[in-house]
């Protein structure tokens, strides 16, 4: 496993403190992601835990067309450049496609694969030479070892600053289950981060949406983090009944203190 720090940032992905990548779903309004960054990374600050922010751009996998997926790349790029220049954390998005790749990577920190496109070799290569860190969804439907292919295509392409992320695997229909023991085996070859959210969703299970099990976020997070992961990673949101997306199985903003600080517990005693 090789550990490397973000440029002008105190995060090290893959170092001796667990870190915590947060955000909406999506990029909801500019008001909605600054209030959100400010209010995740205050929280975080005061329990001394390194915070990445999180939100998307374009949601291009949702389950209906009818869904809300974001401002686009253009109008999403210049929200998240103000999060990093008026919050100073650093931010993650996704890339689905391979022409945006270059784009988004003047605007952030990390750019993520979604899980359903972590073989796409074009996409991969593309977000690579970016020179920005790359995290790598697990697909989940995706063994964890394949996993290093993933990885290697990245390294190839002259980029080392790579993640990978677990996120459940379908478990017959509308359903995800967590194999711990993927953690476990994805780390030997690149920081491992846990997804507590997308881990209790059941996809497409709620007429065009999906649904969630947000009540077991602390109890997977807790069992990730005992199993030795590098970092968590958690959609929040102020309200989640009401969030444009993934609002089923979104952390509450008020609960999120508690959680991280019985995370951080577990990871002390775990050390």
């Amino acid at each position: 496993m090789t550990s490397f720090k973000l440029p002008g940032h105190d995060v090290t992905i893959g170092g001796p403190q667990l870190f915590l990548i947060a955000g909406p779903c999506v990029i909801e309004s500019e008001s909605h992601a600054l209030k959100m960054a400010e209010c995740i990374a205050g929280v975080a600050k005061a329990l001394g835990m390194p915070f990445i922010f999180k939100a998307s751009y374009d949601k291009a996998n949702r389950t209906s067309i009818k869904s809300f997926r974001g401002p686009g790349v253009e109008e999403g790029c210049r929200i998240l450049r103000k999060v990093r220049e008026v919050v100073g954390v650093p931010v993650l998005t996704d890339v689905h496609d391979a022409h945006d790749a270059a784009k988004v990577g003047e605007s952030v920190d990390v750019i993520q694969i979604p899980a359903f496109l972590c073989r796409q070799t074009d996409l991969l290569v593309a977000a690579a030479k970016t020179g920005r860190a790359i995290n790598i969804k697990k697909g989940q439907f995706v063994a964890p070892a394949d996993m290093s292919h993933a990885v290697q295509k990245v390294r190839d392409s002259g980029n080392e600053q790579v993640s990978l992320t677990e996120r459940g695997s379908s478990f017959g229909y509308n359903n995800l289950v967590v194999d711990m023991r993927s953690l476990a085996l994805m780390r030997r070859f690149a920081p491992v981060i846990f997804d507590a959210t997308h881990s209790v969703q059941l996809p497409s299970s709620s007429a065009g949406v999906s649904g969630g099990q947000p009540e077991f976020i602390p109890l997977l997070s807790r069992a990730a983090v005992a199993a030795g992961v590098d970092g968590i990673f958690m959609e929040v949101h102020d309200d989640p009944a009401n969030a444009k997306s993934d609002g089923a199985n979104a952390l509450d903003l008020k609960e999120l203190r508690g959680v991280l600080l019985q995370l951080l517990a577990v990871h002390s005693a775990a050390r």
